[in-house]
């Protein structure tokens, strides 16, 4: 396990480097080791104690939202090629109404798919489409980080240089014990651990 007063440290020392003029994300990389990742994968929705940023959240919808931007079902053919490509930059995470996944798929699945950003059932399904069911998900999001292995490093965002120290502990335990519960060989699948902020050099943590 990491201990919560080594990671503060840490972040100590890395608030210790240069100074930048826009605020920092806070990473946290996890190198695994004996893990094959064409036969294991980590993929899973971590529930943050602290939200780290607002998302750039869209919603596929039936109709025009007050509370988040919106693509309806009639909207879907505006959408081909290069301009799929564009609006998937320009936002965090997808949502849509479960009725509509189907159509979702078709039309955006090819490049939402492979960058991950397809709406999921663990989080971005509205079984309800109103205000508060909607502004609910959108809270739940924000307060979430994102893991998926694509190589055998993990790298999460788990904080902003303008987050409280102890937030930012907190954050970065819960990813790691969400983490090495779902692995298969627990800590013998963690080679090393380390936390830094956008510009900096990462620290590593201990394990012990």
């Amino acid at each position: 396990m990491i201990d919560k007063d080594s990671i503060i440290k840490a972040l100590a020392e890395l608030r210790k480097q240069e100074k930048r003029k826009f605020s920092q994300t806070v990473d946290l990389i996890i190198n695994l080791k004996n893990f094959d990742v064409k036969r294991e994968s980590v993929n899973l929705f971590v529930n943050l104690p602290y939200k780290t940023k607002d998302k750039k959240i869209c919603a596929f919808l039936a109709k025009k939202s007050n509370v988040v931007n919106t693509i309806t079902k009639a909207e879907f053919d505006n959408y081909k090629g290069k301009k799929i490509k564009k609006l998937a930059k320009n936002y965090d995470f997808f949502i849509s109404i479960a009725g509509l996944m189907p159509a979702v798929a078709t039309s955006f699945g090819k490049v939402l798919g492979p960058l991950g950003k397809m709406p999921s059932p663990q989080l971005g399904m509205i079984l309800k489409e109103d205000d508060k069911t909607i502004q609910d998900i959108l809270e739940k999001i924000n307060k979430t980080a994102r893991v998926k292995s694509k190589e055998p490093s993990l790298k999460i965002s788990v904080g902003n240089e303008i987050m409280k120290d102890e937030e930012i502990a907190e954050n970065i335990l819960a990813v790691y014990n969400a983490v090495l519960n779902v692995l298969t060989r627990k800590k013998e699948n963690i080679k090393s651990i380390l936390i830094k902020f956008t510009m900096t050099k990462p620290i590593k943590l201990d394990i012990k």
